[in-house]
């Protein structure tokens, strides 16, 4: 039949019968008197229309978008009375004709875009059986589901496929899966990059609305992410920039260039690390990763590793300097004092008591205004401030500064030890 090759336009009737060509009997009978703007059983109760589809593929699962890509075949099964003949054979149409008959409006909830294959014409498939029961399916591209980040690398993600009715609620169309759970395959054979499907399984529920409560179909898989990819890349190499840092422990204090110069590099390296890990994430910081918690940690030694050398060799200097300190102004006054109280005692004879005593009081009392002169005088002195602050700094004094380099040598591989069980038990098994 001519027919099944001519071009749909949208509210005209078909070339062939318009020029008043025959068609089939069987197809004259189904065109006759049909109209597409009224759905089936339209003064008789809802119309169910069965679901069915295959996963073809799983193109992409983007985390910078927060999404994934992926070509289904959706099938859609339905009843119309006024489309049954005579026959036990089906009829299968061109994919343009679905233009004629009615046809649901489904579509998919949480689609961010998605298009019909064209090549090398619409991917659509029109078929009817003599009861009238037409399978309407079509090849979809599409990109969905929002994702949850936080746990990322160690992240399983729970993804829906939502079908719902556009115009048509509950007392016009009921929704359902035609095989149960067995509605959807194609999952069990996808090859997939990054993620292995763990589960998956479908739901009927309604959705409600403003305008009203419509039929819902929903489809649950969860993708879990292989974390292995991701061990190689960035957690071996933080592991081994920390383990790096700790080797400064070992050099020697005096070796400043070499132990500053592994301090830094560490750093940097970090840094830079830290840096490649977030370029396929997306730029969003509402939420904290999983991973930026362990990069975080890592760049927190390596830094900390960097500041233990600074205060060893400061602690250092300043147990040299303490032995090479000058005097102080009082302490050269007590001196003063008791060197003249010896002289004094030499100096006088036992009958002269009295006089050694009245002696020593004035040289005590010379001596004590002298001191207090200098005590007056030199308060806001520079030797003054560098004796307070040395006071201050002896405080924390380290006998042995030699020892922070063997007590970081113990604490350090410890801590970082500790806190990678926390964190593994954590993001693994919570």
């Amino acid at each position: 039949s001519l027919m099944f090759f001519i071009p749909f336009r949208p509210m005209q009737i078909p070339e062939a019968e318009g020029k008043g060509e025959i068609l089939p009997p069987t197809i004259q009978k189904i065109i006759k008197g049909y109209n597409k703007y009224l759905r089936p059983f339209f003064d008789n109760g809802p119309v169910s229309v069965g679901m069915s589809l295959d996963i073809a593929s799983i193109d992409t699962i983007s985390e910078i978008n927060m999404d994934y890509t992926a070509t289904i075949f959706l099938r859609q099964r339905w009843t119309d009375e006024r489309l049954c003949f005579d026959g036990n054979k089906s009829l299968s149409l061109d994919g343009r004709l679905v233009e004629m008959l009615w046809v649901p409006d489904t579509f998919i909830v949480d689609s961010k875009k998605s298009f019909l294959h064209d090549i090398t014409v619409e991917n659509r498939l029109i078929r009817i059986y003599p009861n009238g029961t037409v399978l309407y399916a079509l090849r979809n591209t599409l990109s969905a589901c929002s994702m949850d980040l936080t746990k990322y690398p160690m992240d399983k993600q729970t993804c829906t496929l939502q079908l719902e009715s556009w115009g048509y609620n509950i007392n016009d169309v009921m929704f359902y899966w035609t095989r149960g759970n067995d509605s959807v395959r194609g999952l069990d054979t996808l090859q997939l990059a990054q993620y292995t499907v763990e589960d998956h399984f479908t739901s009927v529920s309604e959705a409600v609305y403003e305008t009203g409560r419509y039929p819902k179909l929903v489809f649950h898989f969860e993708l879990k992410r292989n974390i292995l990819y991701f061990i190689l890349e960035t957690y071996v190499p933080s592991i081994l920039l920390v383990v790096l840092s700790w080797v400064s422990f070992w050099i020697s204090q005096s070796s400043v260039p070499a132990r500053i110069c592994i301090g830094v590099t560490t750093v940097l390296t970090m840094t830079t690390l830290m840096m490649g890990a977030r370029t396929s994430l997306p730029n969003a910081n509402c939420f904290i990763k999983a991973i930026d918690v362990y990069l975080g940690i890592c760049f927190s030694f390596i830094f900390g590793a960097l500041l233990e050398y600074a205060v060893a060799h400061f602690c250092t200097l300043h147990r040299l300097s303490s032995k090479e300190f000058p005097k102080d102004e009082d302490e050269e006054a007590e001196e003063e004092r008791n060197g003249i109280l010896a002289a004094v005692a030499n100096s006088c004879s036992a009958p002269d008591n009295m006089n050694k005593i009245n002696s020593n009081k004035s040289c005590k009392t010379s001596i004590d205004r002298k001191r207090e002169r200098s005590k007056h005088s030199g308060c806001g002195s520079p030797l003054s401030v560098m004796k307070r602050l040395c006071c201050i700094f002896d405080c924390f004094h380290v006998k042995n500064p030699y020892h922070i380099d063997n007590y970081a040598r113990f604490s350090f591989p410890l801590s970082f030890i500790i806190i990678n069980v926390f964190y593994w038990v954590y993001y693994l098994y919570f």
